[in-house]
């Protein structure tokens, strides 16, 4: 029995053999992949690819893929109302630390601080 089985091992290993040893036809080595990667990034033309998802890519042969299209525009920036919020926290952030430095807190914890600060910058106009 273990005579048969290996022999029908060596002839199945050596019918696929060729088939398994053998890469794609373009398939490329890592440093031609990467070298490849370098003239796309000097020229631009990596269209938010990254580096891992190419070199795969690259390395099984596949065609490259065509870039996606560039996205329309970035984020808008934040409305009037939200820049002017963001600007009184910071400002009061600012306060905190140093009444909280100078001891003159009077027990209040931050959301109790920024609750009075935050209506105070608005009735100032900030």
């Amino acid at each position: 029995m273990k005579p048969a089985f290996l022999i029908a091992s060596g002839i199945l290993l050596a019918a696929f053999a060729p088939a398994l040893l053998s890469a794609p036809a373009q398939a490329k080595t890592m440093k031609e992949c990467a070298a490849q990667w370098q003239e796309m990034k000097a020229s631009g033309q990596t269209a938010g690819m990254t580096y891992r998802g190419f070199s795969k890519q690259c390395m099984s042969g596949e065609a490259a893929a065509a870039p996606p299209p560039p996205a329309a525009e970035p984020a808008a920036k934040p409305s009037g109302g939200r820049a002017a919020m963001v600007a009184r926290l910071r400002a009061c952030a600012a306060d905190w630390k140093t009444a909280k430095a100078e001891g003159h807190t009077a027990g209040q914890k931050w959301p109790q601080f920024w609750s009075a600060c935050n209506k105070r910058k608005k009735a100032e106009g900030m």
